[in-house]
């Protein structure tokens, strides 16, 4: 897949960092490799070298730019023909509280009670509600903040001078 400039914010020799293309979050950003491979174990030498000192720069330069509450970073996939990459997902506080005032993913705190409900949340359930309601949603929440494209503009050149 032949990824639009527009949301390209990095490149490396081995890497390409991204905007999320269908999410609505500003700040979801994607670590994908050049190499045709979807295992750690199959990626060259070289990218192998580079991944570490790549994650760390990516994770600073988005916490300190968009100072997240916090940010995923996790690797999932298994579609077939897709090469290796990484999610760094950024959760700002006004995420979280758009996923507590949905009563929805309440559904989820099969355990909780009214005194302990945000203690039992965890990334994963955050994750699914930034999913479905930042990339499936067909309107997705307002933003509070800079929006995706701004964002990319900010990212992109923190990049530049790092």
């Amino acid at each position: 897949m032949t990824l639009p400039p527009r949301f390209i914010l990095h490149e490396t020799p081995h890497w390409i960092i991204n905007h999320h293309l269908a999410s609505a979050l500003p700040g979801y950003v994607m670590l994908g490799s050049r190499a045709p491979v979807d295992s750690l174990a199959d990626l060259p030498g070289a990218a192998l070298a580079e991944l570490g000192g790549l994650l760390a720069r990516a994770q600073r330069i988005l916490e300190t730019q968009l100072q997240p509450k916090w940010l995923y970073i996790s690797r999932y996939g298994h579609v077939p023909g897709q090469p290796i990459h990484f999610h760094f997902i950024p959760v700002y506080a006004w995420v979280e509280a758009l996923f507590w005032e949905d009563a929805r993913y309440r559904a989820l705190d099969a355990f909780a009670t009214p005194s302990n409900a945000q203690s039992l949340t965890d990334g994963a359930e955050l994750t699914l509600f930034i999913w479905r309601e930042f990339g499936e949603r067909p309107t997705p929440p307002a933003i509070q903040g800079p929006g995706v494209d701004e964002v990319i503009t900010r990212l992109r050149q923190a990049f530049e001078q790092a």
